[in-house]
């Protein structure tokens, strides 16, 4: 493939258009699978050798990250996670673009953060055709099990999401959003500050 039609496709998927496998494929070398793999078999107590794999794997990482291994993810280097991440176990990132996650971010079990859909009519998915819009999670959020975070959608600042939620919408700042799909349903206020867990 040609420098101009690499970047004529590069433009497609920037733009959220739809590309196919084969002509994203020049993008392998971006691939982190080896790493993750060796990241994920890593023994829990060898905290260096775990911080220099995520380094090595993400596209950026700041301070005191915890990521449980096992995690997947399509790239990796489309990472980005802020400072006092915690993400537990079965955490997925399908990074065909950026995933951005902010600050004081905390994530549970088996979320699943995708960058990516397909078209709806079968014969514009042939060569696994597909489309990615970047994913924002802005600082503070925390992500309950299981939900899944669909292409394109921003979370606000110190939202929470109920677990099994599918977020296919930007979720405001200072709420609790709730459902399939996602949607806020009360603001945070100062009465959780002494509470235990959302009402």
């Amino acid at each position: 493939m040609s420098g101009s039609d690499k970047q004529e496709v590069s433009d497609r998927i920037r733009r959220g258009l739809v590309y196919t496998e084969s002509e994203a494929a020049f993008q392998a070398p971006r691939r982190r699978t080896d790493l993750i793999f060796e990241y994920n078999h890593t023994p829990p107590g060898d905290a260096d050798k775990r911080r220099s794999l995520l380094v090595a794997i993400l596209g950026s990482v700041g301070e005191r990250t915890v990521l449980l291994p096992p995690f997947s993810a399509g790239f990796g280097s489309n990472v980005h996670i802020g400072d006092d991440f915690f993400g537990n176990v079965n955490l997925a990132f399908v990074d065909d673009v950026d995933i951005r996650v902010g600050d004081g971010v905390m994530i549970a079990p088996s979320v699943t953060l995708t960058t990516t859909g397909h078209p709806v009519h079968p014969h514009r998915r042939v060569d696994f055709a597909r489309f990615s819009e970047p994913i924002v999670i802005e600082d503070k959020v925390w992500i309950g099990s299981n939900s899944v975070v669909l292409p394109g959608v921003r979370i606000g600042y110190g939202a929470v999401i109920g677990a099994g939620s599918v977020v296919s919408r930007d979720i405001p700042p200072m709420v609790v959003a709730v459902g399939t799909p996602c949607r806020a349903v009360r603001p945070i206020t100062d009465e959780d500050l002494v509470t235990r867990r959302p009402r």
